[in-house]
């Protein structure tokens, strides 16, 4: 796989690599409250700013998605190694996080849905696996419109969580 890839255009976004300005945004992704409710809670700010380079998250799969030319989130396209579940052990596993500000306006799903295509023609045939807290009403609904389902409900981390599979989509003969 080639990477990174030209930069994804949406109808109203870009999915593209961290440059050295979305430093600043990465820190409030990671250190937000709102962000973290269903993932463990928010990182250290003085932490992070010690910690983190100066251009954040530069591997593949991970895209930063962009508004008009600013950062509002990141989405996350890795292999699940070490994953608590066998289901999803080797599997390409989504991941996504947004600023509070954007939230409600679709732009989860419209990034996460064009990554997923970008990976069905990068990876053709490759299934993808999504872990949400249950409690997380919002990613359960963007699961459900992602097209993932479930395999199973299991408890981590002091919550009940989702794992869902989107299989590969294949051409109809």
């Amino acid at each position: 796989m080639v990477w990174p890839p030209e930069p994804i255009r949406t109808e109203r976004l870009v999915l593209r690599e961290s440059e050295t300005g979305d430093r600043a945004v990465f820190i409030e992704l990671l250190t937000s409250p709102e962000v973290h409710t269903y993932l463990g809670g928010p990182r250290p700010r003085d932490e992070l700013e010690r910690e983190m380079p100066g251009t954040p998250e530069r591997w593949p799969g991970s895209f930063v998605v962009d508004l008009d030319g600013a950062m509002i989130g990141q989405i996350l396209l890795r292999r699940a190694t070490g994953h608590r579940r066998p289901a999803a052990a080797g599997k390409a596993d989504l991941g996504y996080l947004f600023l509070p500000r954007a939230w409600g306006f679709g732009y989860a799903a419209e990034a996460c849905a064009a990554a997923l295509g970008w990976l069905a023609s990068a990876l053709p045939g490759e299934p993808v696996v999504l872990t949400t807290q249950t409690a997380n009403v919002g990613s359960m609904r963007l699961a459900a419109k992602l097209g993932f389902s479930e395999v199973e409900r299991f408890e981590a981390w002091g919550a009940e969580q989702w794992l869902g599979m989107r299989s590969p989509v294949t051409p109809s003969g």
